[in-house]
């Protein structure tokens, strides 16, 4: 019988998170990050989104490029040939410049060491949105096959914009799948408040070897059949970028607004699923189409205004390296049109605390963490850089 992955990694371990770990999350006093500074890593990308790592104890990091390539970087160099090509299927409308679609999201099977599994998120030519698995080479760990590909999840965009795009294995061992509300502006479809469809969601699927998905029993559809069996939280605009805390397995996730405002929300580890983040009777947590807020929204932690050039916020990562001790468990985000970052955390008391850290002047396409917690930024004009301290 075929093993889901979840099933693989053992979800009693998985959720047997301590108060110490949780209190990793508490800073009594703001952190001191005086002398932090980026450091160039890498460079020469081609519309660079996305940086991962595989898990793998390869230390190698994985540059997912917008039209197409997965490029490594190994022991300080890019390597020559990518780890995967499927520019052949991706959106061609990459190729001439900025746009919301093209290869979106990339996550490791949890297992990949062994399996071999990989998973991306791509718009294809003809505008429809797929998550596809793919497989390592035996012989070459350092470039996978593109005919290995199996479609599990499929559909058409209605608009070429708020694609979402994001994909990250969770705690739990299950694939989270950010879905934006199908693009244009003012959710025109009405999909945001509409649990039953795709769009303006997180999904959350199961994943198993033969590249087929199921629903885990505790999605929102085994209380409520409104919703989709995939839709694990709605009320999404375009859910850009998303990451769980390593240590306590809190859930991030920074959504792109309107014409506005920017958000960041915070979801505990143990909170259930059948969020409403609130779009699009909100904008983050002001009035948009509604003057009430749905029941039981989420209300962002933190919310910024289109102000001195901001547009666009980019969801980043709680830190949990070791080359910048002041920034344990501090969330780092920033804004895509400004390159401007914040630090968020919370005080002993459990309340959440904002201050602007460094402004980088980059166009932040994605922040990014490696095996050891360090945590990096994507210049989207094609360079990488990591997190440290003055020397």
């Amino acid at each position: 019988m075929l093993r889901p992955i979840a099933v693989v990694l053992g979800l009693t371990a998985l959720f047997a998170l301590s108060v110490s770990a949780q209190d990793d999350a508490l800073h009594a006093e703001a952190p001191d990050l005086t002398g932090v500074e980026l450091t160039e890593v890498a460079s020469g990308f081609t519309y660079p989104l996305l940086i991962t790592n595989a898990g793998d104890g390869s230390n190698r990091l994985f540059v997912v490029e917008q039209p197409g390539v997965i490029k490594i970087i190994q022991d300080g160099q890019t390597l020559g040939t990518p780890f995967l090509d499927i520019t052949d299927r991706v959106s061609g409308s990459v190729l001439r410049g900025y746009s919301e679609m093209g290869l979106l999201g990339l996550a490791f099977a949890p297992d990949f060491a062994e399996s071999g599994l990989f998973y991306v998120n791509y718009v294809d030519k003809q505008q429809t949105t797929k998550i596809s698995q793919f497989t390592r080479g035996v012989d070459t760990p350092n470039a996978a096959d593109p005919s290995s590909e199996v479609v599990l999840m499929e559909f058409a965009q209605p608009y070429p914009n708020h694609n979402g795009g994001d994909m990250v294995f969770g705690p739990d061992g299950y694939l989270y799948i950010s879905v934006g509300d199908g693009g244009a502006a003012n959710d025109p479809l009405l999909t945001g408040q509409n649990p039953s469809d795709w769009f303006g969601s997180l999904l959350r699927i199961s994943v198993d070897e033969t590249g087929s998905y199921t629903s885990p029993e505790d999605n929102p559809i085994a209380d409520d059949s409104t919703f989709a069996p995939e839709v694990w939280a709605y009320g999404l605009r375009n859910p850009w970028k998303f990451s769980f805390d390593r240590v306590t397995g809190d859930l991030y996730v920074a959504d792109v607004g309107q014409n506005r405002y920017e958000e960041t929300n915070f979801i505990p580890v143990d909170s259930g699923s059948g969020a409403n983040f609130g779009w699009a009777d909100y904008e983050s947590a002001h009035p948009f189409e509604a003057n009430t807020a749905p029941e039981g929204m989420i209300q962002p932690f933190f919310e910024y205004e289109h102000l001195g050039g901001n547009c666009s916020v980019t969801g980043g990562y709680v830190y949990r390296g070791e080359a910048v001790p002041a920034l344990e468990g501090v969330y780092v985000f920033g804004d895509f049109c400004t390159g401007d970052t914040w630090a968020s955390w919370r005080d002993a008391d459990g309340a959440w605390q904002t201050m602007p850290f460094l402004n980088t002047g980059f166009s932040l396409s994605a922040f990014g963490e490696d095996e050891a917690g360090e945590v990096y930024v994507i210049d989207y004009d094609g360079t990488i850089y990591r997190f440290g301290t003055a020397q």
